[in-house]
């Protein structure tokens, strides 16, 4: 079997297979990764956690720098809905971005809910960047201890 060389500084065809990659993410304009914007990305998608508990579904969505007022969260047909803005900071022109990972503009979260969440006792609160929404289950839904009779 024949010994293969490749000239010195040179990574044969693993730097090939960079070239392709490279030419590969120009043609679908893909920035560098991992940072991609895509639908679910964090650049465009607060993450969020619904947590069940014993009584009562809880929901925490971390939304640093926005302010209550440019949040909206409505429960219509089985589904919660978070809606919000983030400005982008403001920089003088002369200022030069060395690196930017937080995001800006309007975004949208939906969650489909279970069938056993109280919609006319939903509450949310924002505190400290984590907007926290509560949703309680109905009464026929929440776990209930029975008496044993003993004969």
């Amino acid at each position: 079997m024949a010994r293969i060389t490749w000239p010195r500084g040179s990574y044969g065809p693993m730097e090939e297979f960079g070239k392709l990659q490279d030419e590969i993410n120009k043609l679908f304009d893909f920035s560098d990764f991992p940072a991609s914007r895509g639908l679910f990305d964090r650049t465009v998608s607060p993450a969020l956690d619904m947590v069940e508990q014993e009584n009562e579904y809880v929901v925490y969505c971390d939304l640093p720098g926005i302010r209550k007022e440019d949040l909206e969260v409505f429960v219509a047909a089985g589904v919660l809905t978070i809606k919000g803005e983030k400005k982008a900071a403001e920089r003088s022109e002369k200022a030069k971005v060395y690196r930017e990972e937080t995001w800006a503009g309007r975004f949208q979260r939906t969650l489909s809910l279970p069938g056993e969440v109280d919609a006319d006792k939903v509450g949310a609160d924002y505190t400290d960047g984590v907007l926290t929404v509560t949703l309680p289950k109905r009464e026929e839904a929440k776990p209930r201890q029975i008496a044993v009779k003993a004969k």
